[in-house]
């Protein structure tokens, strides 16, 4: 075989048979001239700098790509039915499946380490009662069920009026409530959030059921003695034709004013209090105030208190620190064990509960009753 210098001994090597690939060689070394003039252009501006970064330039692009190997090799063999050999496997995808080319398994998808717990209720009844720490299962309360007053303007060495009180002993049981939530080791150790995301979840669910308990408890069993059982029905003092629920809640207000139990506060289900917001007037204005300022939620003076523990289109109002106390035994907690065969499955039980009572003091200092919306 003739050694290859030129592109003229390239072509010669393919024969005449491949006119194509010779004007495609043709081509490539026109384009290839030109690279390599630019480069002995570059190369020579550099000399004169004084250094050549490129290595040595005694040799042409061109020469250079002539003078490889793989080159050489290709045209000293029989061009006519030489083909270069290129061996292709299956094409690797983001496949799951058990077949060549998946290699979706090893990829490891980025997650987001935040975990956002569901939405929650807030609880805010408890907030409108006194409450006291105590160390006993039980508590003892002193309820006043009545009095005698006679007091009266008395004449001077005239005998004075006695008046009396109706005073009861009460004994009022601390109540538990809890729930739990099995998880293993290995998750709490390898994802901390879930730990805290338990804790909320169950004190949250703690609290809820408090407030159920607190507002509608009926005192048998396990369950607290609740406001609303003990409440004064709803009578309106006087009547008003054609009432809006503000003058139903007036009027309820009155009526604890006339029990000697002023009211200070209202509760009532989040969607009374949005029939409220949407009130208006002759002229077609919002009474509350317009849908684009922030509305308080206050009526008649006194803070209102949504939640859904209470009845869509009822209401309660009262004096409540006259009215109720709550006595914490237990303040809510949340603590970690084992149960049955925990520790051999490495699964932990996650329990939350707190123990209390409630003691109904002044029944007279609830009023509850209803709008009239719902049949």
């Amino acid at each position: 075989m003739k050694e290859i210098k030129s592109f003229e001994d390239l072509a010669g090597a393919f024969g005449t048979h491949h006119d194509e690939v010779k004007a495609g060689f043709k081509e490539l070394m026109t384009k290839t001239g030109e690279v390599s003039a630019r480069l002995d252009d570059l190369e020579q501006k550099s000399a004169r700098r004084g250094g050549d970064p490129a290595g040595d330039s005694s040799e042409s692009l061109g020469a250079r790509f002539i003078g490889q190997e793989g080159v050489k090799d290709f045209a000293s063999r029989n061009a006519r039915s030489d083909r270069f050999a290129f061996e292709t496997k299956a094409t690797i995808t983001s496949a799951t499946t058990n077949a060549p080319g998946s290699a979706g398994a090893g990829v490891r998808n980025f997650q987001d380490p935040n975990i956002t717990p569901l939405l929650r209720r807030r609880p805010v009844v408890r907030d409108l009662l006194p409450v006291i720490q105590v160390s006993t299962g039980a508590v003892e309360v002193v309820r006043v069920s009545g009095r005698n007053n006679n007091a009266a303007p008395v004449a001077e060495a005239a005998l004075k009026p006695q008046s009396d009180l109706q005073l009861g002993l009460e004994t009022v049981n601390c109540r538990v409530i809890a729930h739990w939530m099995k998880a293993s080791r290995q998750v709490l150790e390898d994802l901390p959030q879930l730990r805290g995301l338990i804790d909320t979840e169950l004190l949250d669910g703690l609290a809820l059921a408090e407030e159920t308990q607190i507002l509608n408890g009926d005192g048998t069993e396990q369950n607290l003695d609740g406001l609303i059982p003990n409440a004064t029905t709803f009578a309106a003092p006087f009547t008003i034709a054609d009432p809006t629920m503000l003058d139903t809640l007036g009027l309820a207000l009155l009526q604890s004013a006339l029990a000697e139990h002023p009211a200070t506060g209202i509760i009532m289900h989040p969607s009374d209090w949005t029939r409220i917001t949407l009130l208006k007037d002759g002229d077609g204005n919002y009474i509350m105030g317009t849908p684009g300022s922030a509305i308080a939620q206050r009526l008649w003076g006194l803070p209102v208190i949504t939640t859904q523990a209470m009845a869509v289109d009822s209401f309660l109002v009262g004096d409540f620190p006259r009215a109720a106390t709550l006595y914490d035994r237990w303040q809510a907690r949340v603590e970690l064990g084992t149960a049955d065969d925990d520790f051999i499955r490495n699964l932990v039980t996650v329990l939350a509960e707190e123990r209390l009572a409630q003691a109904i003091k002044q029944p007279k200092a609830l009023t509850y009753g209803d709008f009239g919306n719902v049949a």
